[in-house]
């Protein structure tokens, strides 16, 4: 009897309408973070829930490989959808509640149609806000999808997204060692030439200052002149005369 429940199950909520869209990431504009370590940004899905004008709409989040076992009749706001439970004991968890007021169609001119997954962080470990739209807990993949519930019975639900990757740290290991075509050792080698260079020119800018230093504060000695004693001779008299100084 179990395979006749599970195909009855559906009918008893009334059968959820599958829409043609898949979630996917905003496009225009064009954003710097659109993933980042622990968010992403989504496109809103305008035009999508139209024929459910009374539905709340929610965004599913779920990794990769647990979307497929996402059941769509846990309500949000519970324990088994809780962002605080996830991924631990909840395979996707459900945010970013709205309702078509929030996606008009066609979309006002000058209006941003974009949602960014993860932006909270007030809300990470408050058990009373399960519909936290926390950040994401590792760089997944995920996957998400858009719920649309009637009161608590799911009415319509978009395809999973592709999926969707964020951005890590890189390795040390895995960072270039090149730049503009020079190699690590060649940089290197150029930085050592540059400080000798400048140890050279430091010496020679020291050794022009002493030399010039040491020319100015020399002097010059000279000799005072010696008297001469200069010998005059004549017929009768021979003496000597102390000639005049030089």
């Amino acid at each position: 009897l179990l395979p006749l429940l599970l195909l009855l199950l559906p009918a008893a909520h009334g059968g959820v309408q599958h829409v043609g869209y898949k979630p996917f990431l905003t496009k225009t504009p064009v954003l710097e973070g659109l993933t980042t370590g622990s968010t992403f940004v989504l496109e809103q899905p305008r035009c999508v829930f139209d024929k459910y004008s009374n539905a709340d709409i929610w965004l599913v989040v779920a990794l990769e490989n647990t979307a497929d076992t996402f059941n769509n009749s846990v309500a949000p706001g519970t324990a088994e959808s809780a962002f605080q439970n996830f991924p631990h004991s909840v395979p996707a968890y459900m945010t970013l509640n709205a309702t078509l007021a929030n996606y008009p169609c066609p979309k006002p001119a000058g209006d941003i149609t974009v949602l960014r997954v993860g932006s909270e962080t007030s809300c990470i470990r408050d058990d009373a806000r399960p519909t936290c739209n926390g950040p994401l807990p590792g760089p997944g993949p995920y996957q998400v999808k858009f719920l649309a519930l009637n009161g608590s019975e799911p009415v319509a639900e978009t395809g999973w997204s592709l999926p969707i990757m964020l951005r890590t740290a890189k390795s040390p290991n895995s960072i270039s060692t090149t730049d503009g075509g020079h190699s690590a050792g060649m940089i290197a080698l150029t930085s050592i030439l540059s400080i000798l260079f400048a140890i050279l020119l430091a010496g020679l800018v020291a050794m022009l200052v002493f030399w010039g230093s040491d020319s100015c504060g020399g002097s010059s000695t000279f000799s005072k002149p010696e008297a001469v004693t200069v010998r005059r001779y004549n017929t009768h008299h021979v003496y000597d005369q102390p000639a005049a100084r030089l």
